[in-house]
């Protein structure tokens, strides 16, 4: 089939290049000719594991091309996905401008009846909207084109987009036609046929609320999870141990049950504010979503409140953090926890020296001359008065309890990512403070 997708950013170039790779034709378009030019060059311009490759082979094939012309990529397709941006407003509202804007771009371009596909994640009743937009945009044009539109929600997880896409857990297709309906089982049969998953078909309001429901829950799991390590604090219970037992019940699972920062990135925060100010608009105060955002929100303060705790006065201190992106294998930093950390540290005036593996550039000018970017963890660590972990990269797993007591000028660590044993940490003459333990050493 001829695939477009509007936005190559993380969600779009994933898309694209998955498409792509079961089998579709897909040209990309985007407005930002800086992004075009890369991906013409074959450059992912973020981090994302095995995508990378997918272009490549794309580009190769000439299964994947990306323009800046709209006209180019809508005049002859079947499905056009919608994979734009969908910020915040102050409000806690997501802004729908650049979904309205596409939906104006397929009525005007595309040379016959499409598949207007929601992938941006919005709020229930906007496939309402854009069908609004077409047929408004189409009779302001003289034209009787008649577009389908359809939400198809992604589920993919930063650092593991691809193979989520290639292997995912459901696909959900909310459509009102049964011409939609088909059309999106052609699009997908050849996954479904290399992998066994639920596709879920529905109507499209029901689909817009799948995708923040879920993302809700999941948020929601890790809030609850946070509340319990504060319990086990004060207890000496240990909150892996709880997270492990909790998970055997098949009824509540493992995962999501992961104590530590906090949720960030671009998905789960803003999704959860959007989801609260929906529920709002249609009349219903949705509490426990609230309460949700409260615990995350105290969840980036643990570290601030260790580091006081071990170290009493932080303002005169040299504190190294390691990690900066909300999440491994991403160099994503959009409301990522370690940024709150370190604001605060800055106000105080700390001394910050910082590590990241892949996503230094993105905060090479946030702060000045206030926080120190190292080359290496041991930079970062090496004299510093405590450690902070706030991404648990697998390279800092490495690092021995002999080789941070080494390093550090004050045997100080905090760890709000459970990157390392704190018995071992302690044993080795360190003071450890790590989420869901009491402070040992």
């Amino acid at each position: 089939m001829n695939v477009a997708v509007i936005g190559v950013g993380h969600v779009g170039l994933v898309t694209a290049a998955t498409m792509a790779k079961i089998g579709h034709n897909v040209i990309g378009f985007d407005i930002d000719e800086s992004k075009v030019e890369s991906l013409r060059n074959g450059i992912v311009p973020f981090h994302e594991p095995g995508l990378q490759e997918l272009l490549t082979a794309g580009m190769d094939s000439g299964s994947i091309r990306v323009t800046t012309d709209a006209a180019d990529a809508l005049s002859d397709v079947d499905v056009v996905f919608i994979c734009v941006g969908t910020p915040r407003r102050e409000d806690g509202s997501p802004n729908l401008t650049y979904v309205q804007s596409a939906a104006a771009m397929v009525s005007t371009h595309a040379t016959r009846p499409t598949v207007v596909v929601e992938k941006s994640t919005v709020p229930v009743q906007t496939g309402e909207r854009i069908r609004q937009a077409l047929t408004l945009q189409a009779q302001s044009r003289g034209q009787s084109l008649t577009h389908d539109v359809v939400s198809n929600p992604e589920f993919l997880k930063e650092g593991t987009a691809v193979e989520d896409t290639l292997y995912p857990d459901r696909i959900v297709v909310g459509a009102d036609s049964a011409a939609a309906h088909e059309v999106m089982r052609r699009l997908y049969e050849p996954q479904l046929a290399a992998h066994d998953c639920p596709y879920v078909a529905t109507d499209v309001k029901t689909a817009e609320l799948i995708k923040h429901a879920s993302n809700a829950f999941l948020a929601t799991k890790i809030s609850f999870i946070n509340a319990v390590a504060r319990i086990c604090e004060a207890t000496g219970a240990d909150v892996e141990t709880v997270a492990d037992a909790m998970g055997h019940d098949g009824r509540i699972g493992r995962s999501f049950l992961n104590a530590g920062l906090g949720y960030g990135g671009s998905c789960f925060p803003k999704d959860v504010e959007a989801f609260i100010h929906i529920a709002s608009d249609l009349g219903y105060d949705f509490g426990l979503l609230r309460e949700t955002e409260r615990i995350n929100r105290e969840a980036k303060r643990w570290p601030i409140g260790q580091l006081r705790r071990m170290l009493w006065n932080i303002g005169d201190k040299t504190i190294a953090i390691l990690g900066v992106a909300f999440k491994p294998h991403t160099d994503d930093i959009r409301d990522a926890p370690a940024l709150d950390v370190i604001d605060a540290l800055v106000a105080e005036g700390t001394t910050v020296r910082l590590h990241d593996p892949v996503a230094l550039p993105h905060v090479a000018d946030r702060w000045g001359r206030a926080v120190v970017l190292c080359d290496s963890a041991e930079e970062a660590i090496r004299g510093a008065h405590a450690v902070v972990t706030c991404t648990e990269w697998p390279e800092y797993e490495k690092l021995t309890p002999a080789q941070l007591a080494e390093w550090l000028e004050f045997p100080v660590v905090v760890d709000a990512r459970k990157v390392w044993d704190p018995e071992a940490l302690a044993a080795e003459g360190l003071n450890v403070a790590s989420v869901g333990r009491q402070l040992l050493g």
